[in-house]
């Protein structure tokens, strides 16, 4: 912890709680705590503000009407993004959670093209329509509309990964990783080596694999 105090405020009940299962996630809970981390699950931050040399945060608990209040350093805020559709929407482009491509990443003018973050295109082996904010996605996805602009239409099916740390545990996932979907685990050693599989009708539609880390 580099010698500071920390803490993780979040309106979940637990880190990760949208991706891992509820055991999975609580168990997060427990290593962040274990690492010194005051973690301050079902909580959201109703104001953010300066004083003096400090910042005064204040949050609300989910489901009470009681505030707290913290004083702290300094404030890292990881909010997610909402893509920026107004020149696609301006240039009459199909937009509903993204700017709409087809498998060539064309949009609905056929001469204009769009990838990464942005773009919702439609994936065949997950049979629904993704929007992805990840490393793999943007890389892959910007190459693919490269060759289409080029005159080599491609048929984009990639099913995208993406992966974290989180202290001395990492994770790989790939494919619909949503803790609604029903969940799997074949675990090694419970919550630190072991496989976690998505499924929906008897399909396996992603799956999170967790590790401990080895040194650099």
């Amino acid at each position: 912890m580099t010698g500071h105090d920390v803490a993780m405020i979040f309106p979940q009940q637990a880190i990760g709680s949208r991706l891992f299962p509820p055991d999975l996630a609580q168990s997060l809970n427990d290593l962040y705590r274990e690492k010194g981390v005051e973690v301050r699950a079902g909580e959201t931050v109703e104001s953010v503000d300066p004083r003096g040399s400090k910042v005064v945060v204040k949050t609300r608990s989910s489901g009470h009407d009681r505030q707290r209040e913290i004083v702290v350093d300094a404030v890292v805020a990881g909010l997610g993004i909402q893509p920026n559709v107004e020149l696609a929407q301006a240039a009459g482009l199909d937009v509903d959670n993204g700017i709409c491509v087809d498998a060539a990443l064309r949009t609905s003018q056929p001469d204009i093209f769009a990838a990464g973050d942005v773009a919702e295109f439609y994936n065949p082996m997950l049979r629904s329509h993704l929007r992805v904010e990840h490393e793999d996605n943007a890389n892959t996805m910007g190459a693919a509309a490269g060759r289409s602009m080029a005159g080599q239409l491609v048929r984009y099916d990639h099913i995208p990964s993406f992966y974290s740390d989180l202290f001395e545990l990492g994770y790989e996932a790939v494919g619909d990783v949503d803790s609604r979907l029903e969940t799997i685990a074949d675990w090694k050693d419970p919550y630190r080596e072991g496989v976690v599989y998505y499924m929906e009708e008897d399909r396996v539609r992603g799956r999170a694999a967790v590790e401990r880390l080895g040194p650099d």
